[in-house]
């Protein structure tokens, strides 16, 4: 029951898992009591009445006290334990194994005395509350804030039955879209991205709230309790002096001049802060009610912090306005809400590994296990990009300072930094720079296929890699001891020197084999420098070492897949040994560096079962990584066999041009429907396509009769090719910029990329003239890098061939290649400022004009890091949605709807309520209970989809614009006919900022858009949608479609309802012709249409009696006037689910 609003339950591809049989069904014993173990407490705080809350029996005593924090009543306490029975309870306890706990319990708030760390926590919260309706954190990409604007269209109370609706419906709703969404528009306009949210209007609580220069206390203050001074504005415009003490919060004294640490009147002691100034200013007190009453308003998962930071790539130019909290965490320790206070931080790699070591033996244990390592990985990506960026910033002492900067290591918070070059040229002879740049993601993606295939007993390093400024830095937990000897002397297993010494060690090779069938590598034997034979199971630079803690550590794992020979040739090599289908698409080429394989598994499967296996029992390919690798030799005896494995290899990559590239004919059914770059990348990967062939799949689609059909994937292609070559060059003219004139240089580069003037500005606008040149970069010069402008093309073109083999005519300018291949600028911006973390101001730009350039330099808002990391997920929830996949296709439905509940609860209880796998866990459910006719269950939880999809993926990300559309159909059927169609417009806009109208899935947006608006009686409104979605649907389906022939039907319902039967009769003739040919005379959409045509044929004859029998002045009374259609909401909503290939199953 799926169509094109989504192609059914997302299929992930079936990871490996050692425990795969041990654990081949889980208990549903244990997931049912996970679901059930909640229950109701009855929370008692200080001075008020108690109040009833609903836990979870995994919640731990810790969460449970975060919650507190952040509920109504209690969310002004920070610094409190919890007592139950008069004993306190352990904050990493869960509740359900606390002895008599019980439904109706009561747990009591007993406050606790504060220490500099708490008063400084305490002081963090109080700021975050007060700025908890403030989106400044999302926009500048801090606290693990983002967007989400869904709640601005769904707040609209039209939640009523669609009966008592429908009289006043056509009244409330605001059917007109802006001009800009209307088809034909060619205005892109930004600024309706990001919408004015009256609820986000920030409530001024205080004038100030800040440190008091008095701290921090002299000593003999200390031995009265003094933990430090905050001096305090209030709105009537009072200033305060008070002392946080360990017992609370007094006024003293002092003033801006004079210490007087004496209490002042009124001598009041608050336990918090908020407490003490209500009580000494009314305007708080209102304003801070007020707040609150708004802050919980909003919807959970637009207040909770997400796993991992999402930037937003535009934002409004904000005000900067005083904050202690930002000034005290930039300068000093983080507040103490950070993982460390100063002299302490945390040793990543004992966490990393010890949380790996956990047991694993029940559901349990992995959920616990799970658990420590997402939440550990989560906070050690936060770490690590907070130390790249102080990298580049250059507020970090390198451990080398004598060495060029290039070549700098950094060693800050218990992690290792270094950047993206060729230090000691091992990559020389693989393409240098550019090689080391591509190869810390080779050496990620080695990292997370052997966390996902999780050996017990094998160790792998917390890897994260961070695009920043121009600079790629690596961040590496440390392997315990190995900063106390040489890197030689630290390695047992594997090579340091590209296959001139080679050793093995025994334990790492028993580790290696076990992940040798999962991971597809062959156990083979390479000649070590004293030509001895030696064994190894992994690419050849696959270091294995020792740690001080007894672990065997892998590092280096840039080999871990296969080698791509397309790109691999040499001239030393014979072309005797190239398939033809190679040879036929112009293969082996050089490549700027040696690329690998790095497809999903499926590809390779399908290349090699002609091939042979190593096993005589079961189906079993592997491959050799070093086969093809410079300076690894093998012994005379494997002569046979490495050519054997290279022969395998070339078939993979014979295979991968004859098969996976042609096999994107499959986007012609509309399974996939790239939207942008991001999603063409995920549909190429998924097909074990690498990006590097972009140029061979243009020419591809230029050969493919359908091309026509395809042409958005051309476009996103060609988009794609023009972007990431120039990230390229700007990755290395931002290298040679100042710090002093980032603004100016990235302004400038944006000009030369997307602006039709040529006319730039030649200098920074802050008009110091002195400008000291960085000690830190690799410049030549200090300019701007404005000579930019002029080859930028030229060097574009060049990239083009370099990188993808793609060739653009040198003559054709930018302008004339946007225009002759459709694409549209602001596409272009969004595209390159996501790529490379520029943030724009949010404002309209005008890319036509020849006389002023588009961006000035106070358009360059920001620049984020780029961050890609591992991620961990839930094993046991993983395999429960392949089961439910299954079982849906199986046409078990409710069976489905279980086992993804199932799932939903341990993914959350691993990832927390924001994550990519909850938000696919919601939208499956959301689906199946739409099918089923569950209407409400399933508007409720892709509600939560969608916010999720914003929070996690970003407000304009094709999924996001995907779950609006399935949450309006999910709407229309619940009678919310204004929501529904504002969700709609959203989507239509997204689309278009994103691609433009010409796309697939404005065709389906169209159909239903006009649809909802026959169902509000908009018939004028709703032509112009079913036209354009009918002028759509006849390229992308082809004029002889079953979705053309709908089409037509449509139109041919609202030219009904107008009372132009002549169209009708037209279109519906149309439709029959194409039912009539494609599925014949006998099946039921034939029939329907038949039926249709003869009623509308009636209709024409009785209005053309009527029309004639006024004309005929004939004084009689028999001819009855004609009947125009009044659309049903039942048929519009069964148009709508045939519109979206949806079926709905009633329940029994």
């Amino acid at each position: 029951g799926t169509g094109d609003c989504g192609s059914g339950c997302e299929s992930k591809e079936p990871e490996c898992y050692p425990h795969e049989n041990k654990h081949k069904f889980l208990s549903i014993r244990d997931i049912v009591d996970l679901q059930e173990t909640g229950f109701t407490v009855r929370i008692q705080p200080p001075g008020t009445e108690s109040f009833e809350l609903q836990v979870s029996g995994q919640l731990l005593v810790a969460e449970l006290h975060q919650v507190l924090m952040e509920h109504e009543i209690t969310c002004h306490r920070t610094c409190f334990s919890l007592h139950l029975g008069g004993s306190p309870l352990d904050g990493l306890t869960e509740l359900r194994s606390i002895q008599g706990i019980q439904d109706g319990a009561l747990i009591k708030v007993v406050e606790d005395s504060y220490s500099v760390r708490d008063a400084r926590l305490h002081l963090r919260h109080v700021r975050d509350l007060l700025r908890s309706l403030d989106p400044a954190d999302a926009y500048n990409g801090v606290n693990c804030s983002s967007l989400s604007y869904l709640s601005f269209y769904t707040r609209d109370k039209d939640g009523e039955s669609v009966g008592n609706r429908r009289a006043s419906e056509k009244e409330s709703v605001a059917c007109r879209p802006p001009e800009y969404i209307l088809p034909g528009c060619k205005d892109r306009p930004l600024t309706p991205l990001q919408p004015v949210r009256d609820d986000w209007k920030p409530l001024q609580c205080l004038r100030v709230l800040t440190m008091s220069s008095w701290n921090p206390p002299p000593g003999n203050r200390k031995m009265h309790g003094d933990l430090m001074y905050l001096n305090v504005l209030t709105m009537e415009d009072r200033e305060l002096n008070i002392t946080s003490s360990t017992r609370g919060f007094y006024l003293n004294q002092s003033t801006a001049f004079n210490f007087n640490p004496k209490p002042a009147v009124p001598k009041i002691l608050c336990h918090s802060l908020v407490e003490l100034l209500s009580q000494v200013s009314p305007a708080f007190r209102k304003t801070f009610s007020a707040l609150q009453k708004k802050r919980v308003q909003q919807h959970p998962y637009e207040r909770i912090a997400g796993p991992f930071q999402v930037f937003t790539w535009i934002a409004p130019q904000g005000d900067h306005s005083l904050d202690c909290v930002r000034a005290e965490e930039t300068h000093t320790s983080r507040m103490g809400q950070d993982e460390h206070t100063a002299g302490q931080s945390r040793d990543w790699n004992e966490e990393l590994q010890g949380c790996r070591e956990l047991t694993r033996n029940s559901l349990q244990d992995r959920l616990h296990r799970e658990r420590s390592i997402f939440k550990t990985n989560s906070d050690f990506v936060e770490a690590a990009t907070r130390g790249a960026v102080a990298v580049v910033d250059g507020n970090l002492m390198p451990l080398n300072p004598g060495e060029a900067p290039h070549m700098q290591m950094f060693i800050w918070n218990n992690l290792f930094f270094s950047l993206g070059f060729d230090i000691s040229e091992h990559y020389s002879p693989l393409g240098g720079n550019t090689a080391a740049h591509a190869a810390a993601i080779c050496d990620l993606r080695g990292a997370q296929a052997y966390t996902s295939v999780d050996i017990e007993g094998l160790h792998t390093l917390g890897t994260a890699v961070v695009d920043y400024r121009g600079l790629r830095v690596i961040a590496q937990t440390i392997v315990p001891g190995i900063l106390e000897k040489n890197q030689e002397q630290s390695v047992v297993y594997g090579s340091n020197d590209y296959g001139k010494t080679v050793f093995t060690h025994p334990r790492f090779l028993e580790l290696l084999d076990k992940t040798s069938k999962p991971l597809r590598i062959q156990r083979h034997q390479v000649l070590d420098h004293r030509n001895s034979p030696v064994e190894l199971c992994s690419g050849i630079e696959t270091k294995g070492i020792l740690g001080n803690d007894g672990r065997p550590y892998i590092l280096d794992l840039l080999r871990t897949f296969p080698p791509d020979l397309n790109f691999q040739f040499s001239e030393t090599e014979e072309r005797g040994e190239v398939p033809k289908e190679c040879q036929s698409f112009g293969y082996p080429r050089r490549h700027h560096h040696k690329p690998k394989l790095n497809g999903p598994r499926n590809v390779i499967m399908k290349a090699c079962k002609a091939v042979g296996s190593v096993s005589d029992s079961c189906f079993d390919i592997r491959f050799n990584p070093n086969v093809c690798s410079p300076g690894v030799r093998f012994s005379s005896e494997c002569v046979e066999e490495v050519q054997r494995q290279r022969q395998l290899l070339w078939d993979g990559a014979a295979f991968l041009l004859s098969n996976q590239i042609p096999a994107l004919r499959d986007c012609l059914d509309h399974t996939a429907v790239p939207v942008d770059g991001a999603t063409l990348t995920s549909v190429l990967h998924q097909r074990g396509v690498n990006v590097r062939y972009l140029g061979t799949l243009l020419r591809e689609l230029d050969r493919m009769e359908e091309r026509g059909r395809l042409s958005h994937i051309q476009r996103i292609s060609i988009s794609e090719v023009i972007i990431r070559s120039a990230k390229h060059i700007f990755r290395t003219y931002l290298q040679d910029v100042e710090p002093a004139a980032f603004s100016a240089a990235v302004s400038h580069f944006l000009n030369c990329l997307l602006s039709s003037s040529s006319c730039f500005p030649d200098s920074c606008s802050d008009e110091l003239l002195s400008r000291r040149r960085s000690r830190r970069r690799r410049s030549h010069g200090s300019r701007t890098g404005l000579c930019v402008c002029g080859n930028l093309w030229l060097d574009m073109c060049n990239r083009f061939f370099l990188c993808f083999h793609f060739y653009l005519s040198f003559s054709e300018s930018i302008d004339e290649v946007l225009e002759k291949h459709s694409l549209q600028r602001i596409s272009l911006l969004r595209e390159m400022a996501i790529k490379t973390g520029i943030q724009v101001q949010l404002r309209e730009y005008v890319f036509e004009s020849r006389h002023r350039p588009v961006f000035g330099e106070e358009d360059v808002v920001n620049m984020f890091p780029v961050v890609k990391h591992l991620k961990p997920t839930g094993t046991d929830a993983t395999r429960l949605v392949q089961h439910a996949q299954v079982a849906v296709q199986q046409g078990l439905l409710k069976d489905g709807y279980e086992l993804i509940s199932q799932a939903l609860t341990l993914f959350s209880s691993v990832c927390g309520v924001l994550h990519e796998d909850v938000c696919m866990c919601l939208r499956l459910l959301g689906r199946i209970s739409y099918i089923l006719g569950e209407y409400a269950d399933a508007l409720s939880h892709q509600e939560r989809a969608v916010m999720s999809s914003e929070r996690v993926q970003g407000i304009d990300h094709p999924q996001t614009i995907q779950d609006y559309t399935h949450l309006a159909l999910y709407c229309f059927a619940g009678g919310r006919l204004a929501t529904s169609l504002q969700l709609l417009y959203r989507a239509r806009y997204l689309t278009l900022l994103v691609i433009g109208e010409d796309h697939p899935h404005v065709a389906l947006l169209d159909s239903m858009l006009g649809l909802v608006l026959h169902g509000l009686m908009e018939y004028e409104l709703s032509l112009k949608f079913l036209q354009n979605a009918f002028i759509l649907t006849s390229k992308y389906h082809g004029a002889t479609s079953l979705k053309h022939a709908h089409s037509h039907h449509l139109l041919a319902t609202v030219y009904e309802s107008k009372g132009e039967f002549r169209s009708a009769l037209q279109h519906e003739k149309e439709a029959y012709s194409i039912y009539k040919s494609q599925v014949g005379e006998d099946h039921d959409s034939t029939k329907e249409s038949s039926d249709y045509l003869k009623s509308l044929t009636q209709q024409a004859v009785i209005l053309q009696k009527a029309i004639n029998h006024i004309y005929s002045n004939t004084p009689t009374s028999c001819i009855p006037p004609p009947k125009f259609s009044r659309p049903s909401l039942p048929t519009i909503l069964q148009q709508l689910n045939l519109t979206c290939g949806i079926i709905l199953i009633p329940l029994r």
